[in-house]
């Protein structure tokens, strides 16, 4: 008798399952047939058909479409908003209500639906409000918030004007506010805003902002003594600004001989000694060092590069002083905790050092991958997978935040679907997105799963943040190649962390994101059949001409990998700039001190992740990777040391 009971509970769990699944078919069926009918502007057959879906989980995003194209409808928006507080359609039909109540005037109501977050992100919103409160009676607040608005060197949007054409009109608008945006905007590189800006001006003061807009546009003007006089310093300061851009060592030695004939207040000087400082060790001038070092007022940026430009030097008395510059905070960085361990090992303090690089060597990272390699230890890979406790994925997938991504996933609304993953994450704790992290790979979103995990800050979890997807395209077009496939892993794990469909938004399609002219070339040198910029869209195709052309640099930079990593973000061109001269230098120094942030961050995660890589291969971890990834001592692959060779001028 039991036994028949257990029989019948699991025919009737089974039963509620397939009538749930059902239900929601035909709720997903009917939902796409409301949204016909709104497109075909059936009111009448919309209300029929959304009125039966009142507990589907895309309900308020169907409700939310006919709204916003409906916002006369005043007595359905506030209950919408009211019963739908929580959702992301919420705010999105908040701001457009918010719009409309301003164009139609409604000051009290607008002010009354404004307290949001939402809007307070909004510039349109953020402007609409204080003329609100402007037209309510608060008008001095309502002006001091416009002058906040009108200091930017961007564009505004429209339904700014009527905002600032009360600033401008009143007793406050001055010309120091009219100048300020003025080169607020040249600093932005903003010519169209500045012209309208200087519109504002008086007759005398639009000759000088005309004198400003040549000197922007050409820079060179300012060794032309004749066109300055002392009171023009600060158009003088913008000049070598600019002119640092195209020629800076000219900028810099005008800088120099001029800068005491102009009358130059101390914050613009300083800003100008700082770009041109921060400018001579991104062009690795060897006088950089020196420079920083005198800058009266230093922060963050000052201080890494000072250490930057002491290791260009090779000068290690040099990069002591600028470590010991940097925060407590900021010396426990491993990058920094490495240099730390050079510099003492350089100036003789060998078992400093040696305590540094043994501490170093258990951090996953690129700078505890080459202190292990110091000292001679195994990478530690420090595996720890997110546990979940009994049904907390399952819970989560069904709250109704998330309920609404599958429903929208299920019906190939990607990027709504996504959008709507944002929010519903930016909403749980830390601990909790680490769940969500989790239920995205079960959903096959590893991108998002990978990111998602970045924002629940927890970073151990390494089948999660090293998928090894398209394992066979890779060894294949790998080994044609001669290449270890870890790097060619490593390359696509930053490229486009394995999401086949990326598109960057210059054009870089696939896996190993390659651009349409280059995927052209790549075939014309195969002698293949070029299809079409889509084809860089098929795994196998992109793999093959990525790896192609990660070779074909390394070829060009002599077996060099990380110039051919380098030469795979930034450019073979740029690269070539960046070789030192005759003078060998080790390659550490060479990549942290990359101009770019970009190239610099790109080249030391593609190596770590390709050292990663290699380490998991040789473990034969699968797609479920335990601790027993961490390679024995003996074991042999990729090692940082030996991609890090000594560069050389080209």
């Amino acid at each position: 008798m039991k036994h028949l009971s257990g029989k019948l509970l699991l025919c009737l769990v089974l039963f509620s399952g397939a009538v749930l699944g059902n239900s929601l078919d035909r709720q997903r069926s009917d939902f796409l047939q409301a949204e016909r009918a709104l497109a075909q502007g059936n009111n009448a057959e919309f209300m029929r058909i959304s009125a039966a879906l009142i507990d589907y989980p895309l309900y308020p995003y169907l409700q939310y479409q006919w709204l916003k194209d409906n916002l006369q409808q005043e007595d359905r928006i506030p209950a919408f908003l009211a019963t739908y507080n929580d959702t992301r359609y919420a705010g999105l039909l908040r701001i457009k209500w918010l719009d409309y109540l301003a164009k139609n005037e409604r000051w009290n109501d607008f002010i009354r639906h404004y307290s949001v977050p939402a809007a307070n992100e909004n510039t349109a919103l953020s402007c609409q409000y204080n003329l609100a409160i402007y037209k309510t009676g608060n008008q001095q607040q309502a002006l001091n918030e416009a002058k906040n608005i009108w200091l930017t060197g961007d564009s505004l949007p429209e339904e700014c004007d009527p905002l600032l054409s009360i600033l401008m009109t009143s007793p406050g608008f001055t010309s120091d506010l009219v100048w300020r945006r003025f080169e607020l905007a040249l600093d932005k590189d903003n010519v169209s805003v500045a012209e309208y800006v200087r519109r504002s001006l008086d007759a005398a003061d639009q000759d000088v902002a005309d004198g400003w807009l040549r000197v922007h546009q050409n820079p060179a003007l300012i060794e032309n003594s004749g066109f300055f006089n002392a009171q023009m310093g600060r158009l003088f300061a913008h000049g070598v600004t600019r002119l640092a851009k195209s020629d800076l060592n000219r900028a810099v030695e005008l800088w120099d001989d001029r800068k005491n004939s102009f009358q130059i207040d101390a914050q613009t000087a300083g800003k100008v000694e700082r770009s041109l400082a921060i400018a001579l060790a991104r062009s690795r001038n060897i006088s950089a060092y020196q420079r920083l070092k005198q800058l009266p007022v230093v922060d963050a940026e000052v201080n890494e590069w000072k250490v930057r430009a002491a290791l260009l030097e090779q000068n290690w008395q040099h990069v002591a002083e600028a470590l010991a510059g940097l925060t407590a905070q900021e010396r426990q960085d491993p990058k920094w905790q490495y240099w730390q361990a050079r510099m003492l090992d350089k100036t003789g303090n060998s078992l400093q050092a040696q305590d540094v690089y043994n501490r170093l060597a258990e951090d996953r990272s690129f700078y505890g991958f080459l202190a292990a390699d110091t000292v001679n230890k195994p990478y530690q890979l420090s595996n720890k997978p997110v546990f979940l406790a009994g049904n907390e994925l399952e819970n989560l997938a069904n709250e109704a935040d998330f309920k609404v991504v599958k429903e929208l996933d299920l019906l190939n609304r990607n990027v709504e679907a996504e959008r709507q993953w944002w929010y519903a994450v930016k909403k749980l704790s830390k601990e909790r997105r680490m769940i969500a992290a989790k239920l995205a790979q079960q959903w096959h979103w590893d991108q998002i799963a990978i990111t998602t995990m970045v924002k629940a800050d927890y970073w151990d979890d390494l089948a999660l943040r090293f998928p090894v997807y398209y394992s066979g395209q890779i060894h294949d077009h790998a080994y044609r190649q001669n290449l270890d496939p870890a790097i060619v892993f490593g390359l696509i794990r930053q490229e486009s962390i394995f999401n086949k469909d990326a598109e960057s938004s210059v054009g870089a399609r696939g896996l190993m994101q390659i651009m349409p002219k280059t995927g052209m070339q790549i075939a014309r040198e195969l002698k293949e059949k070029w299809q079409s910029d889509q084809s860089l869209f098929n795994p196998d195709v992109n793999v093959k001409y990525g790896a192609f052309y990660y070779k074909k640099l390394l070829k060009q930079f002599h077996g060099h990998f990380v110039l051919a990593v380098a030469a795979y973000n930034a450019g073979p061109g740029r690269v070539a700039k960046w070789l030192p001269g005759a003078v060998a230098m080790p390659a550490d120094i060479w990549v942290e001190t990359i101009p770019y942030h970009e190239t610099r961050k790109y080249v030391s995660s593609v190596l770590s992740y390709a050292i990663i890589y290699q380490q998991l291969i040789l473990g034969n971890c699968s797609m479920h990777y335990s601790t027993s990834c961490v390679p024995a001592v003996e074991r042999k692959g990729l090692k940082i040391k030996e991609l890090m060779l000594d560069v050389l001028s080209g």
